[in-house]
This record gives structure tokens, C-alpha cells and sequence, in this order.
């Protein structure tokens, strides 16, 4: 339905340019000055539905469809009659707010009408916009993109806006929240002022190296340095063949030992096991564990819904089942396995390989056994093989032991040598908390706290840029060249750059706004 209603918006904005124009029906390319609208609120039948314009039309679109004429108060909501522009009929009475740019969202003159949300008067505002001259229907994510296009937000923050529109957990809310608030990209700009500095000060001395007008404290002590670059104390130097004593190029608390910190800070966001990519994507959990340990049990138990088949029988389970799912405010993806013991069977013989194949896998595994048999030989074997040698190889791993509502009043018993465990019963629910709290901690170190710490990278293109700027600034640190040695700093400076939006290609802007939805 709502498809339809944006095609009949999209037809009646390019009759509109028809008959004003008499040129084509293409729509105008970004940037050209045309004015878009879009629905901006969710699709489906709502109590109110907010449909915005952005461009310089929108003053022309709002004295068009309302009465009075005039502009309401420049960000406060007025109520007004919206009626269609050619026939005169009314639409709707709704509240409409004007956003004269360039203090708006996009940086451009903005409306919003806040219309009764059902089908027909959106479809009915929709065309009549679609009919004002100058107006077209939005392309995905052209609002934020225009907000981009004036500076209103980086290309971080940008990323940052789209992910917090998808955040299904609390913890991918925080993360998407802080860095929509500007934290990765203010780092980058620190980063990469630390690098303009640098630049300025090599590139004085290649430039004006002999010239007595430099200011003072530019250079440390005479004139230009001509020979081999050689490393004192930290301090970036440079020697005269004829000079006995080396000639300091920067100061120590500017070129190389900045240069030098901010290597060792790229290179620990580097080193972060790709924590913010798992926040953004889901952490992968596997549960495992013998036969009838009630792994399909706990899957349901956390997942919150019948996603596998529970059964006294043993090997129930015989493919890897997955779901997304909020643990403890993080994201994962919970996969249920089969059985492990040898296989009866082809088909669970393929099973098992596949459950010992997701272990490899796993950013966190569930060891589930049955805690009223924990003497019987396939949970002796467990414990001794799989249990044994994922905490000799350090992946994470809880053991959960189940069913301990099975247990007589004194507990395990004093004679069971056992691991680090949990206590839990899926059936009476008694546990769950301290369960939770530990997958908590866990997906913590695995995903990142998104409540402290430096900003995480949550993007593989991130990433790209961090290691190029690292990359060059150890061709900086190699060259023995002053020349070379700038143009190092140069191209350190340009990844930073890009990596917040500053010269980067179209290509990769159009991924990134594609993820938007039409009115965003």
C-alpha cells in the first residue's frame, strides 16, 4: 500500500514539472536545488504520521498547502488547515513546524507536517506536495546526506545516525549514540591536527629551510638541515655533513614524539579484536554439550521463544539452528547444536561435525550439562575432552550445569572436582539472573563496553583508513628523506580525512546513505 501511495506521490510530482517546465520527468540529481519530501515516520497505519521537506521550495510548499498563508514561527508547531493547492479541498488539520536553514537538520529550509496518520490523508498530502513546482519524492537517505552535503554531520556521525535507527540492544543504542554525538570523529580530527602540525613544521624547513625570517621557535637552532635523518632521544633530527653535532628539526613536544603517540594510539584501536564490528553485528555464541544436557531448553530460555524442538529423546537436534537475540543488552547470535557424542547416523554424524565446526567459530561458547548426571560418561567425556581443551586453547567459555532442580538438598556434593560454573534450571528459571550477569561481562570484553572507554570502530572501512594512516607514518618513521617524510604525513592525513568524509569518493558515500530508509 504505502509503495503505491509514494508512486502516485512520485507520478504527481513529475506532472507537475511537465506542465511548469515542459522538460523531462527525470528527477534532479542530488545537489541541484531541488526541494524533496518524504514520508519520515514509520509505514503502516499510526496515530501521527510526520512527512518533511527539505530544499528552497519548502517556504513555497508550506504557504501552499496551509491557511493562513503567512509562515508560521520559525520551530514552533502551529496548528493549520492543509488543503490540496489546485482544487482547494482540505487534507487534514495538522500541526506544521518550519525550519528556516540554515539551522535545521539538513542545513537547508525544512518543513515538517504532522499529520493524522492514516492511509488516505497521507496519500493525500503526499500528492498534493508532489504537485507544488519544484518538488520531487526523496531518493534513500538524501535528507542525511543533504545534512552531510552542508556540514551538519560527518561521514562518522552520519554512520552513526543509521546505526542508532537500527540499534536493537541497549548496548548497540549507547555506541550508536556516542558516536552520532561526534566521539570517533573529534578523535580523528585531534588526530589528524597532530599530523597537520607535524607537516607544517617539515615542510618549513624544505621550503624556508636558509631563510632567517622563520619565527622563532620554529627551529630549535640554525639554519636548514641537509644529510640523513637520525633519531636522538625521540626528537625527528637532521645533520649537516659538516656539522659534529646534530641539529633538532622539532621540538619534543611537537613532531616526532606526537608522531610517535599517535602511532602507539592507532595501533591500540587496531588491536581492539574487532570489538565494535561484533557490537554492531552480534557477537556469534554457541551453545553446546552432550545429548539431553537441555541445550535446546536454554536456546528458548534466552531466546524467548519455542526456536527449537525440546525432547527427552536423545538427538533431537541434528542441524545448527540460529537466531538473533538481546543478551543482557548486547547483540548475539545464539546457535543451537547437536549433541556431541559419535553420531548415529549419517545425518547426525554430519550434525556433530557441524556443532565442533561452530565451536571454532565462536566468540563465546555455553558448555550445558546436565547437573544431576554429571557422572555418566558422556559428561565425564565433556568435561575432559571439549571443556578441557577450549579453556587450554583460552576461548571464552561458561559452564552452565542445567537441570538443578534435579538435585537433592545438599547440592553437587563435595567430591566433584568441576570448573567455574553456573547453576541453572530452564525449567523453574531459577539462575537465569546470574547467568545473565556473566554473559554480560562476557559479551562485554567480546563486543566492548560502549559506556567508557575511547570510541570503538564499528565498521570495517574504519578500519581500512586507521591502518593506512598507521602504514604511512611508518614509511615517515623509515625515510630518510625530508621530502618523502612530508609526503608520508600527507597521505597519513589524507586516511583521517576520508575516514570522516573529507574527500571521500561517491562510491563509498552511496553505500553508506543507501542503508537509510526513504525520509532519512
Amino acid at each position: 500500500m504505502w509503495r503505491e501511495l509514494w508512486t502516485l506521490a512520485a507520478r504527481a510530482a513529475r506532472g507537475s514539472r511537465r506542465l511548469c517546465t515542459g522538460q523531462s520527468s527525470r528527477a534532479p540529481a542530488f545537489g541541484s536545488g531541488a526541494t524533496i519530501f518524504a514520508l519520515s515516520s514509520g509505514q503502516g497505519r499510526c496515530g501521527i504520521a510526520v512527512i518533511r521537506t527539505s530544499g528552497p521550495a519548502s517556504s513555497h510548499a508550506l504557504r501552499s498547502l496551509t491557511a493562513p498563508r503567512d509562515l508560521p514561527p520559525a520551530r514552533s508547531a502551529s496548528l493549520r488547515l492543509l488543503s490540496d493547492p489546485h482544487t482547494g479541498e482540505p487534507l487534514d488539520r495538522a500541526l506544521v513546524l518550519w525550519f528556516p536553514g540554515p539551522q535545521s537538520f539538513t542545513g537547508e529550509d525544512c518543513v515538517e507536517f504532522h499529520v493524522h496518520g492514516g492511509p488516505a490523508v497521507v496519500s493525500g498530502v503526499l500528492q498534493a506536495l508532489g504537485s507544488v513546482p519544484g518538488l520531487r519524492p526523496a531518493e534513500a537517505g538524501e535528507f542525511t546526506r543533504r545534512a552531510f552535503a552542508h556540514g551538519k554531520l560527518s561521514l562518522t556521525e552520519v554512520e552513526g545516525l543509521a546505526d542508532l535507527i537500527h540499534a536493537e540492544t541497549e548496548a548497540q543504542r549507547r555506541q550508536a549514540l556516542r558516536q552520532l554525538d561526534g566521539e570517533l570523529g573529534q578523535l580523528c580530527r585531534s588526530w589528524a591536527e597532530t599530523l597537520t602540525k607535524a607537516l607544517a613544521h617539515v615542510e618549513a624547513y624544505i621550503d624556508f629551510g636558509e631563510d632567517d625570517n622563520l619565527e622563532d621557535g620554529v627551529l630549535e637552532q640554525g639554519g636548514p638541515t641537509w644529510g640523513s635523518k637520525v633519531e636522538m632521544a625521540g626528537i625527528l633530527s637532521f645533520q649537516r655533513p659538516s656539522s659534529p653535532t646534530p641539529l633538532c628539526l622539532l621540538s619534543p613536544s611537537t613532531a616526532d614524539s606526537e608522531v610517535q603517540g599517535l602511532v602507539v594510539a592507532l595501533d591500540a584501536h587496531l588491536r581492539d579484536a574487532r570489538r565494535g564490528q561484533r557490537l554492531r553485528s552480534g557477537a556469534h555464541v554457541v551453545v553446546t554439550g552432550p545429548p539431553n544436557a537441555g541445550k535446546s531448553s536454554l536456546v528458548n530460555l534466552l531466546s524467548q521463544k519455542p526456536v527449537s524442538i525440546v525432547s527427552p529423546e536423545p538427538g533431537t537436534t541434528r542441524d545448527v539452528l540460529e537466531i538473533p537475540v538481546d543478551l543482557a543488552g548486547f547483540p548475539a547470535l545464539l546457535s543451537d547444536t547437536a549433541g556431541l557424542r559419535e553420531g548415529v547416523g549419517p545425518v547426525e554424524q554430519e550434525g556433530v561435525r557441524r556443532a565442533r565446526e561452530r565451536l571454532g567459530q565462536a566468540d563465546l561458547i555455553l558448555a550445558v550439562l546436565d547437573a544431576s548426571d554429571l557422572t555418566s560418561p558422556s559428561s565425564c567425556n565433556f568435561l575432559d575432552t571439549v571443556v578441557a581443551l577450549l579453556g587450554a586453547q583460552s576461548q571464552r567459555l561458561l559452564l552452565v550445569l542445567n537441570k538443578s532442580d534435579l538435585l537433592p538438598p545438599e547440592g553437587l556434593g563435595p567430591s566433584l572436582d568441576l570448573p567455574p560454573h553456573l547453576l541453572l534450571s530452564c525449567l523453574t528459571r531459577e539462575g537465569l539472573d546470574g547467568l545473565l550477569e556473566a554473559l554480560k561481562k562476557e559479551l562485554a570484553a567480546v563486543c566492548g563496553d560502549p559506556s567508557t572507554g575511547p570510541p570503538l570502530l564499528t565498521r570495517t572501512r574504519h578500519r581500512h583508513h586507521l591502518q593506512g594512516c598507521l602504514d604511512a607514518l611508518g614509511h615517515y618513521n623509515q625515510t630518510r628523506d625530508l621530502a618523502l617524510a612530508a609526503e608520508a604525513l600527507r597521505v597519513a592525513r589524507r586516511h583521517l580525512s576520508h575516514l570522516t568524509g573529507g574527500g571521500g569518493t561517491e562510491e563509498v558515500l552511496d553505500i553508506i546513505f543507501r542503508d537509510f530508509c526513504v525520509g532519512k
